[in-house]
């Protein structure tokens, strides 16, 4: 878990915001940021995003409701969420756990996700949802 990335501390409630400002989320990051990660599927390694998750009680939409879009593909179970104004993706519901979010590190309020160093890369292309039996 990482409490703090570079000079700004994780608040336990954190604030992330699109590039316009126009969606803003709550996040409850009690632990600061659980398992930052990168992903190889066709979404994932388009949009270039370091993630990690919270729980579907862990994001609040503070403004933005009206111009939040939403994305599916493939299977229709993860949820994509974006500025319609500025285009940057704020969220989503995952697809490997839809019980969590998985949300833009970049998007947090004082916080550069190039200064958390190494972040690891999952195996999205053969997710095991694809596979079939």
């Amino acid at each position: 878990m990482i409490r703090q990335v570079g000079p700004t501390p994780i608040q336990p409630k954190h604030r992330a915001s699109c590039h316009c400002g126009a969606v803003v989320l709550e996040l409850d990051l009690p632990d600061g940021i659980v398992d930052p990660r990168r992903c190889d599927c066709s979404m994932c390694r388009r949009r270039g995003a370091v993630v990690a998750s919270v729980p579907l009680s862990g994001i609040t939409l503070l403004a933005g409701r009206d111009v939040l879009g939403r994305y599916t593909f493939n299977t229709h179970t993860a949820q994509h969420f974006f500025c319609t104004r500025c285009g940057i993706y704020t969220h989503h519901q995952r697809r490997s756990n839809p019980q969590q979010y998985g949300y833009n590190v970049g998007c947090l309020e004082g916080v550069n996700p190039f200064d958390l160093g190494d972040v690891p890369t999952r195996d999205g292309v053969h997710h095991p949802a694809d596979r079939v039996a």
